[in-house]
Parts: structure tokens; sequence; C-alpha cells
């Protein structure tokens, strides 16, 4: 009844079917990695943002620190004296909605006690009438000011995805890194930058400050792994239906072929 599965049609059937399989068993748990990967991420963002704040050379002491993972995001506080003689703007960045293109302000600021200049991302200002001039920026504050952050790891274009060229107008970059703005101004760096969240005394006026990084969304991974796995237990279950729907037109072929015919009245 089911020799019609040796058929070569049916051979190479079945021989999809059994690769399918363990195919979409490996994509379930890719997108379960995935799930759990942004669970994870989500859980050292909140941590790293609700952990009291330390000064930033605690964390990044020295030129060329790379800041790793679970120090990302990591509240910190530095005091100093903004260098806005050494500003700098990153080029195509977008707003607290995403919905403008404009820059990022970024202004060193030189640490009351001594250790080195740390770059702060100060926020977002919008581009002006020219794209090879320098935007309209709010003047950093001066004297010696408190601020409190967030420790983000320097930017690379392997990192970003944002190809980095040379060519750009005078004190306009595409990527804000500590190596690059040491060479530029012999500056002593400390590793990563602080991306600004609150400043004591609070200035009249200031970019739009950054949003926190959205750590509560953990994605559709789940609920992709999950269909994922139902089509795997679909696969045997659809390859049943169809082999006994065969059999069952063959058998029906058969039994009409064994039929012998009436024979018609002259």
């Amino acid at each position: 009844m089911y020799r019609f599965l040796l058929s070569r049609r049916w051979l190479i059937t079945l021989l999809i079917a059994l690769l399918l399989i363990p195919t979409t068993i490996r994509l379930g748990f890719w997108q379960l990695h995935r799930h759990e990967a942004r669970v994870d991420r989500n859980e050292l963002i909140t941590q790293a943002l609700t952990d009291r704040p330390v000064p930033f050379d605690t964390l990044s002491a020295t030129p060329g620190f790379t800041v790793p993972k679970d120090l990302t995001w990591r509240a910190v506080t530095a005091t100093g004296q903004y260098d806005p003689a050494h500003e700098f703007v990153v080029r195509k960045r977008t707003d607290s909605s995403g919905d403008k293109i404009g820059y990022f302000v970024i202004t060193p600021l030189a640490l009351a006690d001594g250790k080195g200049t740390v770059l702060v991302n100060r926020g977002w200002v919008p581009s002006g009438d020219s794209a090879t001039a320098y935007p309209p920026v709010p003047a950093a504050p001066a004297g010696e000011v408190a601020l409190t952050g967030r420790l983000r790891a320097d930017e690379t274009a392997a990192g970003s995805g944002i190809r980095d060229r040379a060519g750009l107008p005078d004190r306009q970059f595409n990527l804000i890194s500590t190596e690059q703005q040491a060479k530029e101004t012999g500056a002593t760096l400390l590793g990563g930058y602080l991306e600004l969240t609150d400043t004591a005394p609070a200035p009249g006026d200031q970019p739009q400050l950054l949003p926190e990084p959205n750590h509560s969304d953990i994605g559709p991974h789940m609920a992709y792994a999950i269909q994922w796995w139902l089509f795997t237990a679909m696969i045997p279950v659809g390859l049943w239906v169809i082999v006994r729907r065969e059999a069952r037109d063959r058998a029906k072929e058969a039994a009409e072929a064994e039929v012998p015919p009436v024979a018609v009245p002259a």
C-alpha cells in the first residue's frame, strides 16, 4: 500500500522533510538564545543605571581603556572644567524621537583631580543651514561643574557600522573616539566617554540630553522560537497527512480499475 514511498519523487520529499526538522529546531534555539541575550542585556543595563554613581576615573583611569560590556551604561560622575576650544560635533545623529538628524556635541572636561580629561557627550543639536558649517551649539558652562552621566565605550567603525572618513569640515567627526581625539589635540583622554544626564550648577541652555537606552523591550525572539518549533512539529504531521491522502487516492484508483465493465444492452 505504501510502496510508492520508494519512488524517486517521494524519496526526495522524505529527504527534504528529514533535513527541515533539525534545521527548524536549530532556528528555534537560535531565536531562544537571542531572547536570552536580550534579557541579559536589559538586566545589565537596568543594574548599571540604578547602581550608585561612581567617579568616572575609578572605572576608566587610563588612556586607551576599553569599556567592557558590564560597565557600559554605568552611572558615573565627574568634576572639572570644560575645554570648549577642543569641542567637536559628531555628524548624522538623531534626536530623542529618532525623527530628526543633527549632531552630538562632544566637549572635553579636564578633571579637577588632574587625572586626565574626559570626553562628554552634552547632547543633540539640530543641523544648521549648511552641512559644512559648524552648527549653532549652546556654550558649555564656564567654571567648575559637577556632572552625572552614563559611561559609554569609544565608538569604532566595526562596532557601530558607521564608516569613518577623512576630509570632513573642521571639528566635525563621524565617531566618538578618544584615540582619534587624543591624536587631534594631544590631550590625555581617559578611555570611553560620559553621556551627560545632569549638570550642577544647571546651565541656562544646553543641547537636548539623550534618553536612557530602552531596557524593557525583550523583542519578538521568543515568539519566533515558538513559531519555529511549531513548524517543526507540523512537518511530520503534514507529511503523514499527505502520505495518507496519496495512499487513499492510489487505493481508490486501483479499486476502480478492478471493476469489470458492464455490458450495455443493444
